[in-house]
């Protein structure tokens, strides 16, 4: 892929020597605005945070992944896609293989137990038939530049990625309406939703409770 700019953000696909800056970018950024991390009072960039690092660091290395640089700001990242392949025999798309009962009962954990749940029961590629997708596993951009449309380009140019890669179609779980909205607004379609009103613990109690319009889990997809 050939990096783009526009209006001096540059795209391009990030690199393994990239981790550090994006580690840091993504506690400063993502983890304080992504709904469920946000509303969960806990520091969820700390919890499972060697798994966590082993798990971007392997995605990243599939070339799948995406930066947006500000050149007018020294290359500061202003944004990012991690995505990576998914396969049938690999529910949990790349090297995240952890058995849920070893999954600690903290804010990472309960979004990690959400997750799951929600590939398992997407069914993806019985439901498309397809050997393998493109999952977009995070996107943010940066607070000072949200709204300016920098979420749908990055977007846009994964699809671009994924298609060139030979992926027929495309995933994402967002967490977020605005990012739903925003794939929704680009051809993406929801195929399964998740009520955070309706998703308890075994006692009863709603376990996310994220500001509205944060009301629902919701995968997308679309054929590339």
């Amino acid at each position: 892929m050939t990096p783009t700019t526009i209006d001096g953000v540059t795209i391009r696909i990030m690199r393994p020597e990239d981790y550090a800056q994006v580690k840091a970018y993504m506690e400063a950024e993502y983890y304080t605005s992504e709904p469920l991390c946000q509303s969960s009072g806990e520091p969820v960039h700390q919890q499972n945070e060697e798994i966590n690092d082993a798990f971007n660091q392997s995605i990243i290395a599939e070339g799948t992944s995406l930066l947006a640089l500000d050149e007018n700001d020294g290359g500061r990242i202003v944004g990012l896609v991690l995505a990576c392949a998914s396969y049938p025999d690999n529910v949990n798309a790349g090297t995240l293989n952890l058995k849920l009962e070893n999954v600690e009962d903290n804010a990472w954990g309960r979004m990690y137990h959400l997750l799951m749940k929600a590939k398992r029961e997407v069914n993806l590629f019985e439901r498309y038939d397809i050997p393998k997708a493109l999952y977009s596993h995070v996107t943010s951009v940066a607070s000072w530049k949200r709204g300016k449309g920098l979420g749908s380009r990055l977007a846009a140019t994964l699809m671009e990625l994924g298609r060139s890669n030979g992926f027929p179609l495309m995933m994402a779980f967002c967490t977020s309406f605005y990012s739903a909205r925003q794939k929704g607004a680009l051809g993406m379609e929801c195929i399964y939703s998740i009520d955070y009103a309706d998703y308890k613990d075994d006692e009863g109690r709603v376990i996310f409770t994220p500001a509205a319009p944060h009301t629902k889990l919701r995968v997308m997809a679309i054929k590339l």
